[in-house]
């Protein structure tokens, strides 16, 4: 069975996310393969952390563009957005706890994609849509951590992959108060 380069971020995405320690050995056995055909792959540990954060920059403008924030409500928005960062969510989640890596290109490309999480919610604030006693910076770093934990929770079974949507957006939009009716 031939991995594509592709299998084998995504692979060591959810692996490093959840134990950022693990060696390239470790990486190796997670995708399928032997330690001399990651290393055929990504020359060693930075050549592979780069590749990740890379693709998840790439993953994560995408599903921004596709989500479509502009349009609509912005409470529409973000469902669409959630929607559409699925796929990503576990690349999100290495992003997030790679972070402290973040240097050149790769911080430029966080950069934009936070400042695009964010206007959506500045602009839900101003909308009256979103909570004004809550920072969009702060809705924005909520919603990354529900995204990653939602993905860790459908990673170890947890919980089924068709609620992720639902998850995220009923968390964040109505909090975890019981509505009487």
């Amino acid at each position: 069975m031939t991995l594509d380069r592709e299998q084998i971020l995504r692979t060591a995405a959810a692996l490093l996310t959840r134990r950022p320690t693990a060696t390239m050995d470790e990486v190796a056995r997670a995708a399928g393969m032997g330690r001399a055909t990651l290393h055929r792959h990504f020359a060693g540990r930075e050549a592979l952390i780069r590749a990740l954060e890379r693709l998840g920059i790439q993953e994560m403008e995408t599903a921004l563009d596709a989500a479509r924030l502009d349009e609509g409500s912005a409470d529409e928005a973000l469902r669409r957005l959630v929607a559409c960062v699925e796929p990503a969510a576990g690349l999100l989640s290495f992003l997030l706890t790679e972070n402290q890596l973040f240097e050149g290109e790769v911080y430029d490309g966080w950069a934009r994609i936070d400042a695009r999480f964010s206007a959506l919610f500045q602009r839900g604030q101003e909308e009256g849509v979103f909570r004004i006693d809550l920072s969009h910076v702060w809705l924005t770093d909520a919603l990354y951590g529900l995204i990653s934990s939602a993905s860790w929770s459908i990673q170890d079974g947890r919980v089924a992959r068709k609620d992720f949507q639902h998850m995220i957006v009923e968390l964040l939009l109505g909090g975890v108060h019981r509505s009487v009716k």
